[in-house]
């Protein structure tokens, strides 16, 4: 089974947000919108205290 993972995504009014995806690709977690992808990875960062095997995958086009 894969490692969990982090998606990186930009909204319709250009804000980033991330989703975290199990194991098994299935979502578990949203995060809030952040007006910065920097912010939107100190936010990822934030969360893989309680998850620090997942990767992060950027789907933003930039």
């Amino acid at each position: 089974m894969a490692d969990p993972k982090f998606k990186i995504h930009k909204s319709r009014n250009d804000q980033y947000y991330f989703n975290l995806h199990a194991g098994n690709g299935e979502k578990i977690a949203t995060s809030e919108m952040y007006v910065t992808k920097q912010g939107c990875k100190n936010g990822i960062e934030s969360v893989k205290t309680n998850a620090p095997n997942a990767d992060i995958e950027d789907l933003t086009l930039e």
